[in-house]
């Protein structure tokens, strides 16, 4: 499932003033005795957006994210790596949401802050797995915070078929098992694209949810007020950001189009509420499809919000 690390990607302008780096000049494929930073990793698979009877394309989000954040200025204090990718063989997804979760472990074990790029929503699970791991020699019942930017809840039942649909109820199922609490922030929701029974499902999961209607300008000091109430109850955070989240005209890219959405200036806020939380431990986002894009407005964003997840290392 791993393959090498393909560093080019990584190429941009190279400015003569002093001081005037860029990610393409500072990113270093990871080594093992690397210092603990920002490791960015992939997770190219299609399969689970398939199952999910979505447009693919997914699977080639984590190299064109790379080179779109490639020619950002470079802000950090902190080392930044690449720690390549994990692909997806066909409809293999379950074996490569397992190596995810593989690669992931080791990372957080060596103090990274480990930022996936998907591939689609079915990273989560994975994502998840590989913080569980993590955590599970060192806490009894950890109070894991699932913060989730996207217009659906991904709530189906994975009884039927495991999918970008169903990652969270797999995670609810998880929690169940371990004897963990589920805790779980859906911000950005979309009712016209999710059934009653998924709100129900939430509500029965006492799932904090807010809906793209609810966040506006004028409301979005009272949205973060009840994130940081939700964070409060929370020893370490998962941010977990769906590109279908933002409307149609600022990422057309992705398997599901928004028709409202929530635009970049409001997720904005609630990506630097996670970020300087403290508690944040891993983030990824989904759903980048390179080929529906629109003059990579979709990897454009997708690339401003690492940028802006790792400015305060």
């Amino acid at each position: 499932m791993a393959t090498e690390i393909d560093m080019s990607p990584w190429q941009g302008r190279v400015d003569p003033e002093p001081d005037s780096d860029r990610w393409h000049q500072r990113v270093a494929p990871l080594a093992e005795d690397a210092p603990s930073g920002c490791a960015l990793l992939g997770f190219a698979s299609d399969a689970g957006v398939a199952r999910n009877q979505g447009r693919v394309g997914a699977a080639d989000g984590p190299a064109t994210i790379r080179r779109s954040l490639a020619p950002l200025a470079w802000h950090r204090q902190g080392p930044a790596f690449d720690a390549g990718d994990v692909s997806c063989d066909g409809d293999a997804l379950e074996a490569a949401q397992e190596a995810l979760a593989e690669r992931l472990s080791p990372l957080l074990d060596a103090g990274h802050l480990p930022i996936v790029l998907g591939g689609g929503h079915e990273v989560a699970y994975a994502s998840w797995q590989g913080l569980a791991r993590h955590l599970a020699p060192r806490e009894t019942r950890p109070r894991v915070g699932i913060v989730n930017l996207d217009a659906h809840f991904d709530l189906r039942d994975p009884v039927h078929v495991r999918s970008s649909g169903t990652p969270f109820s797999q995670i609810a199922e998880a929690c169940q098992a371990n004897g963990w609490p589920f805790r779980y922030a859906c911000l950005g929701v979309s009712r016209a694209a999710n059934t009653r029974a998924l709100f129900r499902r939430a509500d029965d999961l006492g799932v904090l949810i807010r809906e793209d209607r609810d966040i506006t300008h004028t409301g979005i000091d009272a949205i973060r007020r009840d994130l940081e109430r939700f964070i409060a109850r929370c020893d370490a955070l998962y941010l977990t950001i769906d590109l279908d989240v933002l409307p149609a005209a600022e990422a057309p890219g992705v398997s599901a189009p928004a028709a409202r959405g929530v635009p970049l200036a409001l997720i904005e806020p609630l990506v630097e509420t996670v970020r300087n939380s403290g508690k944040l431990r891993l983030a990824d986002l989904a759903e980048l499809n390179p080929e529906h894009d629109i003059d990579g407005r979709t990897a454009r964003v997708a690339a401003r919000l690492v940028h802006l997840l790792t400015l305060n290392g």
